[in-house]
């Protein structure tokens, strides 16, 4: 018997999906720019993916952030002191039926000095149409799809303005031992 034809007579519970990104920021004269990865159907959201077997949500957020632009280890600087998570649940198509998602998403914040990025080559399920640095009120306009990534964002923003007002510079890691969680 294959494994899709007893599929019907089996319950699975709801299915969890682990992912990680970084917001990754840079200075500008206009103050900070944050980027964001476009999806299509005016739909933009942070660089993220899913873990891999036996791979740490840190390390996931590097290889992903480097799959989908480029940027490497070297390219970011993190701050020490903000990690947020995305917790929502969503349906996805198996077969005929539609399977309750738990998705839950941890982001870290990076400043870079680059500019220019390459995006990844469109993949099914996961396209990136193209990518912008938006201002914060810019980004906050086009984060119309989730008002999680909103908060998230407005977390982040908070932060380095709290960072910046304080003058905490020690709220870099270096980036040569990063600190894993």
């Amino acid at each position: 018997m294959a494994i899709g034809e007893n599929a019907k007579n089996v319950k699975i519970k709801n299915m969890r999906e682990i992912s990680a990104g970084i917001i990754i920021y840079r200075i500008t004269a206009q103050g900070s720019k944050f980027l964001l990865l476009y999806h299509g159907n005016n739909y933009w959201n942070f660089p993220k993916g899913k873990l891999e077997v036996a791979e740490r949500s840190f390390q996931a957020a590097l290889r992903e952030i480097k799959e989908e632009t480029g940027l490497v280890r070297g390219d970011l600087n993190f701050s020490y002191y903000f990690k947020t998570k995305e917790n929502f649940y969503f349906y996805r198509k198996i077969g005929e039926k539609k399977m309750k998602v738990f998705k839950n998403i941890t982001f870290y914040l990076a400043e870079t000095q680059k500019k220019q990025i390459k995006i990844s080559e469109k993949k099914e399920g996961e396209p990136h149409e193209g990518f912008a640095w938006f201002t914060f009120p810019e980004a906050m306009k086009v984060l119309t799809k989730n008002k999680d990534s909103r908060r998230i964002l407005t977390q982040a923003y908070n932060f380095l303005r709290k960072s910046k007002s304080s003058h905490a510079s020690s709220n870099r890691i270096d980036t040569t031992k990063p600190k894993m969680v």
